[in-house]
C-alpha cells in the first residue's frame, strides 16, 4: 500500500520539482534561442526581436555555413582531435589507474599523493605554455609537423579522471583477480578480461569527460596550432565571431540574413554531435561517477 505523503514531504517535493524544472528550462533556453536566431530573418536578429520562437524563417545562414570549406575542414580537425585524443587519454589513464590501484606497487602512496598534488597546485599557464613549446619542438624534430598531434598527445593529462578509474579498479573484488591468475591469466589479461568489463560504467563516464574536453577545447588549440588549416571547430567559430563583429569588415554586409545567424548556426552544429552521443552514455554516467568517486 502506498504511503500517504505528509504535508512537509509534499511541500518539499513541489519545491524541488519546481526548481528542477526552472533549472532545466534555463539550461535549454540558450540552445533554443541559438536555433531560432540561426533561422530568423536579418531584421528580427539585428533588432533583438527574437525571444523564443524564430521570425521570418530562412535557412540561408546554414547554407552559407555548409558551403564554407573551412567549416568542414575545422569539423574534421575537431573529429580527429576528439577521436584520437579520447583514445590516447583513456589508454594511459586506464594503465595508470590500474597500476595505482595495486597495493603491491612500490612507492604507491607517493605516486597517489603526487597525482592528487597536481590538482591542488597547478604549474600555471606560462610554465605550461613553455612546456608545450618545447614539446612542439621535439615533435617537429622527429618529423611530426601536424600540430593536432600536439593537442592529442601532450595535452591529455587529467588527474581527476585517473582517480575515478583507480577507485573503480580498487572496488573490483581481489578474489576474482586471484582466480584469473590461478587459471594462468597474464597481467594484461587480468586488466582486459576482469577489470575493464567490471568497470565499464566508470570507463564510459571518463570517456565522456575526455571526449567533451577535446571537442570543446579552444585555448591551447588557439595558442599552439599555427596553421589555420589545422584549427578545430571552436577556434574556427571564434575567428568567425571576430570577423563578423568587426564593424569595418562588415560595413558592406547586404545578405538577407544577419551575420550573427551564421555564428548561431555554427554553434548549433557544434553542439549536435554531443547531443547525439550523450543519451547513449547517460545511463552509465551516474553509476560511473558514484563507483569511481567513492572509495571504501
Amino acid at each position: 500500500m502506498k504511503r500517504k505523503l505528509e504535508i512537509s514531504e509534499l511541500i518539499f517535493k513541489i519545491i524541488s520539482y519546481t526548481l528542477l524544472t526552472v533549472f532545466a528550462l534555463a539550461c535549454l533556453y540558450p540552445f533554443v534561442y541559438a536555433i531560432s536566431a540561426a533561422v530568423s530573418g536579418r531584421a528580427a536578429v539585428d533588432y533583438g526581436e527574437i525571444v523564443l520562437f524564430p521570425k521570418d524563417v530562412q535557412f540561408d545562414a546554414f547554407k552559407r555555413m555548409f558551403n564554407d570549406n573551412m567549416f568542414w575542414n575545422a569539423y574534421s580537425n575537431t573529429l580527429f582531435i576528439t577521436f584520437y585524443g579520447t583514445i590516447w587519454a583513456l589508454l594511459y589513464s586506464i594503465l595508470g589507474a590500474y597500476a595505482l590501484s595495486k597495493r603491491r606497487l612500490l612507492f604507491r602512496k607517493f605516486f597517489n599523493f603526487f597525482l592528487v598534488f597536481t590538482m591542488w597546485f597547478a604549474a600555471g599557464i606560462v610554465p605550461q605554455y613553455l612546456n608545450y613549446l618545447d614539446t612542439k619542438t621535439v615533435f617537429n624534430g622527429i618529423g611530426i609537423m601536424d600540430d593536432k598531434w600536439l593537442v592529442v598527445i601532450a595535452m591529455g593529462m587529467a588527474a581527476m579522471n585517473i582517480i575515478l578509474l583507480r577507485n573503480a579498479f580498487e572496488g573490483v573484488p581481489s578474489e576474482i583477480e586471484e582466480a584469473a591468475i590461478v587459471d594462468g591469466a597474464s597481467e594484461f589479461q587480468v586488466l582486459s578480461k576482469v577489470y575493464l568489463p567490471m568497470s565499464k560504467s566508470t570507463i564510459a563516464t571518463v570517456a565522456l569527460f575526455f571526449g567533451i574536453s577535446r571537442w570543446n577545447g579552444y585555448f591551447w588549440a588557439r595558442q599552439m596550432i599555427s596553421n589555420s588549416n589545422e584549427h578545430p571547430l571552436q577556434v574556427f567559430i571564434r575567428l568567425r565571431l571576430e570577423e563578423f563583429t568587426d564593424a569595418e569588415a562588415m560595413a558592406g554586409w547586404n545578405q538577407p540574413y544577419a551575420s550573427d545567424s551564421v555564428i548561431y548556426a555554427l554553434i548549433v552544429c557544434s553542439i549536435v554531435p554531443i547531443l547525439i552521443i550523450y543519451p547513449f552514455i547517460q545511463k552509465y554516467f551516474a553509476k560511473g561517477t558514484n563507483v569511481g568517486g567513492v572509495k571504501e
